[in-house]
């Protein structure tokens, strides 16, 4: 099935746009598929997953973060963001939602959420635009709760790394690292706040918090070999949409293990993209 892709720029509340890219099918089945990006990674990275999508009648959107790639994410740009870590499901993914509902007004809007993609879903205010949501790999990012010596590993990530090192760059110079893109200081510094409390995120609760109002369906999906988000990490965050109706599988069916980047994959475009396909018009996982 045919489709169109274009680069397109998402209003947002703060004033800023953010760069996506749309992909219009030529038959659409009545279908939107939203994603929302793991920490720093483009929107590339999902570009063969939303092809997939948009030849099967999908019309699908990715965008990148503010302060990431094409939206804001030259060196000189980082040094001047401001925002935070909140402002990324407040502001970005909020944009996000608007833009496509108005592209697509009719369709069924399923949100894929990649790691961060799935913990700032609960600071969204245009939440109810959204039918279902998908949390691939989405997690805490506590450090008490990883495994052996990924524990520390992420203690020294929130404890040193991030405090070391962003105060002399002006900025998280995380692609220097060989982590992923780099991020705005007070982007790297909440989150490095959250990382290091046990209740995370939930540690710092305000009025914007908007956890306990989504009522959509969730399915959270973790994986074997996925240090960055074992299940313990992932559980922990399902449980935080309490009035949603919450489903978590940890799948474990796949011999070549998807580990934390694995699902976006082409590879599994025969089993974890046809189940997921099948959930969102169905409601039925089967793998």
């Amino acid at each position: 099935m045919s489709f169109r892709e274009e680069i397109v720029h998402i209003p947002t509340q703060a004033g800023h746009s953010l760069t996506g890219t749309l992909f219009t099918p030529g038959n659409p089945v009545g279908q939107s598929l939203l994603i929302s990006s793991a920490t720093g990674m483009l929107r590339r990275f999902y570009h063969a997953f939303s092809k997939h999508y948009a030849s099967r009648g999908y019309t699908v959107l990715t965008f990148d973060y503010w302060g990431i790639g094409d939206s804001g994410g030259t060196p000189q740009a980082l040094k001047e963001n401001r925002y935070n870590l909140a402002h990324w499901g407040s502001n970005d993914q909020a944009g996000a939602v608007r833009f496509l509902k108005s592209v697509a007004p009719g369709n069924s809007l399923s949100l894929v959420t990649h790691s961060i993609g799935g913990q700032i879903c609960g600071f969204n205010p245009y939440h109810q635009q959204i039918d279902r949501i998908l949390m691939v790999a989405s997690q805490t990012g506590y450090w008490g709760l990883f495994e052996d010596w990924h524990k520390y590993k992420m203690w020294f990530f929130w404890n040193v790394m991030i405090p070391w090192t962003t105060p002399f760059f002006g900025y998280f110079p995380a692609s220097h690292l060989g982590l992923f893109e780099n991020l705005p200081r007070e982007m790297a510094y909440q989150w490095k706040r959250w990382g290091k409390r046990a209740a995370y995120m939930m540690a710092f609760r305000n009025p914007d918090y908007l956890f306990e109002y989504l009522q959509m369906p969730i399915l959270s999906l973790s994986f074997p070999g996925d240090h960055l988000a074992p299940p313990k990490t992932v559980d922990w965050l399902a449980q935080q949409y309490p009035n949603a109706e919450v489903s978590r599988i940890h799948y474990t069916r796949e011999g070549n293990k998807p580990g934390h980047f694995g699902y976006f994959r082409p590879r599994f475009e025969k089993t974890l993209w046809a189940y997921t396909h099948q959930w969102i018009t169905e409601g039925v996982w089967s793998s």
